[in-house]
């Protein structure tokens, strides 16, 4: 089950949102959609870095019947990257939520093998989105 706390006025489709993640686990999430000034706070205080990101990952600890953890996302970077890639809000705010779930999941694109970019082009694939989100992190 995914707990939804929308702190915007972006809409999301909460089918696809929960299809996606029983692909990947059986285990709770907690999605928070706010803005980017909340996700600067958000990305200074558990982070150091004292900008706005487009989403953050918070695995929870490994326990029985535990939540897997909190993914946030950036409205304000779903609607700019929407736009600027051509594709729909909806499509972008897929792309973040499998990034943030993979990380989530414990993929890891900033020591691993390349292993994280396979996942997401095999879910990115799965669901048919667009493959922006493999271009423009090639260079990462």
């Amino acid at each position: 089950m995914i707990d939804i706390d929308n702190r915007t006025s972006l809409e999301v489709n909460e089918t696809l949102l929960h299809t996606i993640a029983l692909a990947l686990t059986d285990k709770d999430i907690e999605l928070i959609i706010t803005t980017n000034e909340e996700i600067q706070t958000i990305n200074n205080e558990y982070r150091g870095k004292n900008t706005p990101t487009d989403v953050l990952s918070f695995p929870y600890e490994a326990m029985p019947m535990a939540p897997l953890g909190s993914i946030v996302i950036s409205e304000d970077f779903v609607k700019q990257k929407a736009q600027e890639l051509e594709h729909t809000n909806d499509d972008e705010f897929m792309l973040l939520f499998i990034h943030g779930l993979l990380h989530l999941l414990g993929y890891d694109h900033e020591v691993d093998d390349g292993e994280m970019r396979a996942k997401e082009e095999e879910l990115i694939e799965k669901f048919q989105l667009p493959k922006s989100l493999i271009v423009r992190t090639q260079g990462e």
